[in-house]
C-alpha cells in the first residue's frame, strides 16, 4: 500500500486519505446556485480526502461559462451550504475554487452585455468559451474583446474575491483556492504576454504577481492563511499564455512568497501539451526547496507516479479529475485495483443527472 491512502495533516484539516478530487466545470447550475443534484455529485465523491470543486465565479463579471454555480449572493450561499452538509455528513473535506476568468468570457454572461476585463486589452487568440450565441442557444463560442482593468478596478476585484472567501465561509466550505491556473484572469496579470500594464501591476516579475499576492493577503485575512489553498499551472500555454523566459522565476518567485505567508497549500496542474509532462522532477524539486507547505499535484496523474513523486518528497497529495467524473469510488477503485470506467464526452458540460449522477460504484466479481 502507498502513501496514496494514508491520513495527512492540510492545515488545520485531517484528510482521510491523500487523494484530491480535483475542480471541473460541469455546468449543471441554469441558475447560477447549486442544488440537489450537486449536493448529490459531491455527495458521492466525499472519500476523497479533499474535493475541490468546479471552478465557482466570485461576480457576475468573473463568469466565463453558462450554467456554473457562483458565490455572490445568498441565494448561492445557501445551495452551496446543501453541497457542504452532504459532504460532511459523508465525513469528507471540500474547498471551494475561487473564480475570476477575465477576458475568457463573452459579452453573453456579462452584466448589461458589457466586455469582458483582464489585465490589458488584449484578446485571447483562438478563445472559446460555454456560452450563448446569437440565437440564444448555449454552446461554444469565441470569447468577446476585453478591456483593461483600471487599478482602482483592480482593488475591486480584489475586494470581490474577499466577498466571495466571507461567503464561502457563511456556506461551509473549510477552504478556499484561488484559481490562478489555465489561462484566467490571475493568469493574465502573471503573464507579459497578456499584461502589457505600465503601473505597479505590469512590467517586473514583482509587479505582475502583486495582484495574485494582494488577493492572498486579503482572503487569508477574512478566512486565515490555513484555509487558502492557489492553483497554478506553470509554463502552460493554454488559452494563449504564451511561454516567457522569466516563467520559472516567475512561479518559484511566488512559491516563496506563499511560504512565507504559510498558505495550506499549492495546487500545481500540469497541461501535459502533446502529451509530455511540463512539471519535470527538477522544477518539483526547485519548488518543493522554496515553498514550505503542501504540494497538490495533478494533470495526468496514474496511481504509480504519485507514488513515486510522493515517495521521491516532491507532492504531498495528488488530485484526479476526469477518473472522478466516471468513478464516483476513485479511491476505493485506486486502493483495490479495480478498473476505472471511462466518463461519457458528449454529458460533461450540461445536462441533469445522467453521465452526472448515474455511474456506478464498481462491484467485485462473487467467486465461489
Amino acid at each position: 500500500m502507498t502513501q496514496l491512502f494514508d491520513e495527512f495533516r492540510l492545515g488545520g484539516l485531517a484528510l482521510g486519505n491523500r487523494v484530491v478530487m480535483a475542480p471541473m466545470t460541469r455546468a449543471r447550475c441554469t441558475d447560477t446556485a447549486a442544488g440537489e443534484l450537486t449536493a448529490e455529485y459531491y455527495r458521492q465523491r466525499a472519500t476523497a480526502g479533499l474535493i475541490v470543486t468546479e471552478g465557482t465565479p466570485i461576480s457576475p463579471e468573473g463568469q466565463g461559462y453558462a450554467h456554473v454555480p457562483g458565490i455572490w449572493t445568498d441565494e448561492q450561499v445557501a445551495g452551496w451550504r446543501g453541497v457542504t452538509d452532504a459532504v460532511h455528513r459523508e465525513g469528507g473535506q471540500i474547498f471551494v475554487q475561487l473564480w475570476h476568468v477575465g477576458r475568457l468570457s463573452h459579452v453573453s454572461l456579462q452584466p448589461q452585455g458589457a466586455q469582458p476585463v483582464s489585465a490589458s486589452d488584449s484578446r485571447a487568440r483562438d478563445g472559446m468559451t460555454f456560452a450563448f450565441d446569437d440565437s440564444g442557444a448555449v454552446g461554444f463560442v469565441p470569447v468577446s474583446d476585453p478591456r483593461a482593468l483600471s487599478v482602482a478596478e483592480v482593488e475591486r476585484v480584489a475586494d470581490d474575491f474577499v466577498g466571495a472567501a466571507r461567503k464561502a465561509r457563511e456556506a461551509g466550505f473549510d477552504g478556499v483556492e484561488l484559481h490562478g491556473a489555465n489561462g484566467y484572469l490571475i493568469e493574465q496579470f502573471l503573464n507579459p504576454s497578456s499584461n502589457k500594464r505600465t503601473d505597479r501591476y505590469g512590467g517586473s516579475v514583482e509587479n505582475r504577481v502583486r495582484f495574485l499576492l494582494e488577493v492572498v493577503d486579503r482572503v487569508s485575512a477574512e478566512v486565515g492563511a490555513s484555509r487558502v489553498g492557489v492553483r497554478l499551472s506553470p509554463f502552460s500555454e493554454l488559452f494563449d499564455m504564451p511561454a516567457y523566459p522569466e516563467a520559472a522565476e516567475t512561479y518559484l518567485h511566488l512559491a516563496s512568497e506563499f511560504g512565507r505567508r504559510g498558505i495550506a497549500y499549492v495546487h500545481l496542474i500540469d497541461q501535459l501539451p502533446e502529451g509530455r509532462r511540463l512539471l519535470d522532477e527538477d522544477f518539483l524539486r526547485s519548488f518543493r526547496t522554496a515553498f514550505s507547505g503542501s504540494i497538490i499535484l495533478a494533470g495526468g496523474m496514474t496511481h504509480e507516479l504519485a507514488a513515486h513523486l510522493m515517495g521521491q518528497g516532491l507532492i504531498d497529495l495528488v488530485a484526479f479529475g476526469q477518473p472522478f467524473i466516471a468513478n464516483p469510488d476513485l479511491v476505493a477503485r485506486l486502493r483495490n485495483d479495480w478498473p476505472l470506467a471511462t466518463p461519457d464526452p458528449t454529458s460533461l458540460y450540461g445536462g441533469g443527472a445522467e453521465g452526472y449522477l448515474d455511474y456506478p460504484r464498481y462491484e467485485s466479481p462473487v467467486t465461489l
